[in-house]
């Protein structure tokens, strides 16, 4: 709809064909008004924009993977600007823009209050920031093209040169300080639209981004303080039907299942093995390293050679901790190895995010095989295969396996389609906004302040981990530096998944930290990452500059 209304050029003003919609049959009614700004926000799916968000765990510490559903080009610096994660990023995101654009210059012709006008105003204008924001993110400085630009006009015109990011950032801070003027708290039935409460995280947000910790901190505390926001009490329910609707979701991309109804992301496609319904990729897991930081439920750091001696220095180790051997045929296990009951008991021994979160050796996984349910067992052997009822990883690497927004069963029938699992994704919930807060009080010099918002998270009911300066040695946080570490890994744990790693590396300046062998958990190098300055920002694509010179100069060291 959004692509035929927006260039209406091609008729005549005072004759509308009656085969085709047009601005002056269209804008109209309230109906048109919901239907324009569905066209907004179905831009969050598209694979490009905010479809693959959780791939973009691989580019930072938390993920591993191969294939373009990993960014496996980028991972392995062998990318230009010409590759096609940087060229279909850049112009999907304007995309979302323009038709975030085409309400704004159209609404004020439909028949609606003026109140309710100022909201839709307000909401297309959430949704104009949250893809600008994401475009500053990873291009730095980019054209600003608002309302005034009317494409079916001025289309062979639209050369504009790249606004400093300053610009960029002012233009997006205008648009959410619109959202938290009109937008109402709370949209009733209709979930998933944008509320006062998104506008002001994703403020906080921005602010953070660029440093402004006090700013940011008193739109995250207005959060807090509406009381609109809170915890939901089971972690491993909260990502599964249900939980994906409470109240910690801010903001989150709608998903919805059932026959008829394939509205989702590719979570389970990409993140799910060949034992998921519609057999699955796995081209997204999760990093050795990342898992290996979970702690131990005293909170203490988690040390292999603890349980296992001579683990962390011998392949031969590893492998005698991990490795089973199959029957003839494969069908079933031979020999377990001799530690597998004391694997699965230090397992047990960890924070709880970790069994919820990820496949771990010798743990199950409800399936669905040869379109039925079945029972898999994440056996370490050569020759498993999901029809003997066992896990691998597609690519035969000894990796870590997603439990987390991967489908379990069929999901009581709501899974239709691999590419589409019916799991609300968050791109915004109340944990991420305590531990922004808590980054925000700890660069204040308010230490204490961010514990407390650490330990909020942490307490989670089902988490129960315990509180950071609660006693033990290895529970103190008392300076900046020991404060920000804690921040660092509890937004790894409890946010794995979700996509943030990447951009939470480079905005700390940690992104080299990432660089180097990738090995799955017996000790095998599967390829190396590779990181350069450059990486910080992605290239303006080669084929923008082509029909538009005027954003040259391209980012340091494209």
């Amino acid at each position: 709809i959004i692509s035929v209304i927006s260039f209406t050029g091609c008729y005549d003003l005072d004759r509308y064909p009656t085969d085709k919609l047009s601005a002056g049959t269209f804008w109209q009614t309230k109906d048109h008004a919901d239907l324009a700004m569905m066209g907004v926000y179905t831009q969050m799916r598209n694979e490009h924009v905010f479809g693959r968000q959780f791939s973009f765990d691989c580019l930072g510490s938390v993920g591993i993977g191969y294939d373009p559903p990993s960014y496996a080009t980028i991972q392995r610096g062998t990318y230009d600007a010409a590759d096609g994660a940087v060229v279909n990023k850049f112009s999907n995101l304007y995309e979302g823009i323009a038709r975030a654009n085409v309400v704004l210059q159209n609404i004020d012709n439909v028949d609606m209050s003026k109140e309710l006008i100022l909201q839709y105003k307000a909401e297309a204008r959430f949704m104009r920031a949250l893809y600008y924001f994401t475009l500053m993110d990873y291009y730095g400085a980019v054209p600003i093209y608002d309302e005034s630009v009317i494409i079916e006009r001025e289309y062979s015109e639209m050369l504009y040169p790249r606004s400093p990011v300053e610009q960029v950032r002012a233009f997006v801070l205008e648009d959410l300080d619109e959202g938290i003027k009109y937008l109402p708290e709370d949209w009733g039935t209709e979930k998933g639209r944008a509320t006062w409460g998104a506008a002001m995280a994703l403020k906080g947000k921005v602010l953070l981004y660029n440093q402004q910790y006090e700013e940011a901190a008193a739109c995250f505390e207005k959060v807090v303080d509406s009381k609109l926001y809170e915890l939901y009490p089971d972690y491993e329910n909260l990502f599964k039907p249900g939980g994906d609707e409470s109240s910690e979701m801010i903001f989150a991309i709608q998903c919805i299942g059932g026959v008829g109804q394939d509205i989702g992301i590719p979570t389970t496609f990409y993140m799910g093995s060949r034992a998921s319904f519609g057999s699955c990729w796995n081209n997204v897991m999760p990093a050795t390293d990342f898992v290996d930081s979970y702690e131990l439920k005293d909170g203490r750091k988690f040390d292999w050679d603890e349980y296992f001696p001579g683990f962390n220095g011998s392949d031969d180790v590893k492998k005698e901790v991990f490795m089973a051997t199959l029957k003839d045929g494969n069908t079933e296990v031979d020999t377990y190895p001799a530690a597998k009951q004391k694997l699965l008991d230090m397992y047990e021994n960890r924070d709880p995010r970790m069994a919820i979160s990820i496949i771990l050796p010798y743990t199950m996984y409800k399936g669905w095989v040869n379109n039925a349910p079945m029972d898999c067992e994440f056996v370490v052997a050569n020759g498993t295969n999901e029809t003997n009822g066992f896990i691998r990883n597609n690519a035969s690497w000894y990796s870590y396996l997603w439990r987390k927004f991967v489908a379990e069963y069929d999901m009581d029938g709501q899974i239709n389609n691999r590419e589409h699992t019916p799991i609300n994704f968050a791109l915004i919930r109340y944990a991420d906004v305590l531990l922004m807060l808590a980054e925000c009080y700890n660069e204040m010099g308010q230490q204490t302040d961010a514990v407390k918002c650490i330990n909020q998270v942490r307490a989670r009911p089902g988490v129960n981990m315990p509180l950071l300066n609660s006693g033990p040695a290895w529970l103190a946080a008392n300076t900046k530096d020991e404060v920000f570490e804690r921040i660092k890994h509890e937004r790894a744990v409890e946010l794995a998944g979700e996509g943030h790693s990447f951009s939470d590396m480079r905005r700390w300046n940690e992104l080299e930290t990432v660089a180097g062998p990738v090995k799955d958990f017996t000790g095998v190098t599967r390829y190396t990452k590779e990181v350069k300055a450059r990486d910080y920002l992605w290239p303006i694509p080669t084929a923008e500059i082509d029909k538009n010179p005027n954003l040259l100069p391209n980012n340091p060291g494209w």
